[in-house]
């Protein structure tokens, strides 16, 4: 898991070389034109809904991001991190596709979801709690767990 302190500073980043490419002194050189079109971003992935990318199984995600450099990363990798931008976003639109995600087979997924669901909707996280914790195997999404609902007790 992304350590706690590093969360918010991701913001809305999900995947990619943007800052980096922007950065890169060598980029100055850089030109765009034909030659360069195979490295461009398809249109349906250049600015994907957050919700449409929680809601990815892994055969929507294979299906999704073929002959993509995203589907190296692999979908679980992938759901943890739309799930930290899903967080630091806020929207409460977002709750439900992050709810659902709490039952996610991938402890990762489980525990990011944790994570942005406290942000989002702590009193929902607090019900949902109670349905899940006490069924949970994995230490680390147990740790999440326990994290969480301290931040929500000390909030009242």
């Amino acid at each position: 898991p992304i350590p706690h302190d590093l969360r918010a500073g991701i913001g809305n980043r999900i995947y990619g070389c943007d800052d980096c490419l922007a950065v890169c002194p060598w980029n100055k050189f850089a030109e765009a034109g034909a030659a360069n079109r195979a490295f461009a971003a398809r249109a349906e992935l250049a600015v994907p809904a957050l919700e449409d990318l929680l809601g990815l199984d892994d055969a929507s995600f294979r299906a999704v991001f073929a002959g993509s450099p995203i589907k190296r990363i692999g979908r679980d990798r992938m759901m943890r991190n739309a799930l930290v931008a899903a967080g630091n976003d806020g929207g409460a639109g977002l709750a439900v596709p992050v709810a659902v995600l709490l039952d996610d087979p991938a402890p990762e997924v489980r525990g990011a979801a944790i994570w942005a669901l406290a942000r989002i909707d702590p009193t929902r996280l607090s019900a949902e709690a109670g349905a899940r914790r006490d069924y949970e195997n994995d230490q680390q999404v147990l740790n999440e767990w326990d994290v969480a609902i301290a931040k929500a007790s000390e909030r009242g």
